[in-house]
């Protein structure tokens, strides 16, 4: 996800056509956000999408009104590139957004370096979630309102996301 398949799919359809005979192999690997949620339990049990923060490549608008739109769908959001030298507004600004749709006791789940040894996860409330615990290694895991946390004494937590979900049944 935001890897570099589509930057040489793009370099392929952009460039001469011979390059259209080049030999590519994509590999099927584990995204960040899977990485992060088999860490911290099922928080993408149910509906969920993954949002890129960077507007290096599209306008900060087109990203605030797919978090809006996600959001207020009640899809869990994974996000990615939450937060840069560059940009460092733009998380802080993502959670003011999500705020006002979703409640303050959403889960947030901060995944940094998900499976290497310098791992850190992390999980707050949407109202306490803090865009300075976040750099560019971090992927960042905001729960529907249905995603809910299991305490359990001294182990860590878990978040899930149940499979099914509120609302009129046919």
């Amino acid at each position: 996800v935001f890897a570099r398949a589509a930057a040489v799919c793009e370099a392929i359809e952009a460039g001469p056509v011979e390059w259209r005979a080049v030999d590519v192999a994509m590999l099927p690997g584990i995204t960040a956000m899977l990485a992060v949620a088999t860490r911290i339990g099922a928080p993408l049990g149910h509906e969920f999408c993954a949002i890129s923060l960077s507007d290096n490549l599209k306008p900060w608008d087109l990203i605030e009104l797919r978090l809006l739109a996600a959001a207020g769908a009640g899809f869990v959001i994974a996000l990615y590139n939450p937060i840069s030298k560059a940009r460092p507004w733009q998380l802080g600004r993502a959670f003011e957004c999500l705020t006002a749709i979703l409640p303050g006791t959403t889960p947030v789940v901060f995944g940094r370096a998900a499976g290497r040894p310098d791992e850190r996860i992390e999980v707050f409330l949407l109202a306490e979630a803090d865009a300075e615990k976040a750099d560019m290694a971090t992927c960042i895991i905001i729960g529907s309102p249905e995603t809910r946390i299991i305490k359990r004494g001294e182990k860590p937590a878990l978040v899930y996301t149940p499979r099914s979900a509120a609302g009129p049944r046919k």
